[in-house]
């Protein structure tokens, strides 16, 4: 089984969303519309991967980013039929290094309470659950609501 990794881009953004609506674990909200994803990937261009498989198709993603101070890890997934294989961890070493040629030195990764296989990869790939941070979230009012 040949896998090919290679930068994200907006032409993969119809296969990324249907392996993320399609693993368990990964929350998709309307953030990740293509037109968000565009503008996530035009503000962090070339730290976001996929791996294809040898017909093309996309069988892992990871949507990476930063603030400046840290890296994000958003939505990394594998296909389950190709698990097991280190695409995840070669996924989340590529979006690694692009944060260190960026001059990042600190990388955070969103992981639902009940994904319990996501916190198990995650523990066993050396990072550590927070237990001093609450993350919390508001959706930012629209022009028309303000």
């Amino acid at each position: 089984m040949a896998i090919s990794y290679h930068s994200m881009t907006i032409q993969d953004y119809d296969q990324c969303l249907a392996l993320w609506q399609g693993v368990e674990g990964v929350c998709i909200q309307s953030a990740d519309s293509k037109a968000s994803i565009q503008a996530y990937l035009e503000r962090n261009p070339g730290l976001s991967y996929v791996a294809r498989d040898e017909q093309g198709l996309v069988v892992g993603a990871v949507l990476c980013g930063h603030d400046g101070r840290r890296g994000f890890l958003h939505h990394v997934a594998v296909e389950p039929s190709h698990r097991r294989k280190g695409i995840a961890t070669s996924l989340v070493t590529r979006a690694l290094e692009a944060l260190t040629r960026a001059g990042i030195e600190k990388c955070h990764i969103f992981v639902l309470n009940d994904n319990a296989e996501g916190l198990a990869f995650w523990k066993k790939s050396g990072w550590i659950k927070r237990r001093d941070i609450v993350l919390m979230s508001m959706d930012v009012p629209r022009t028309s609501e303000l």
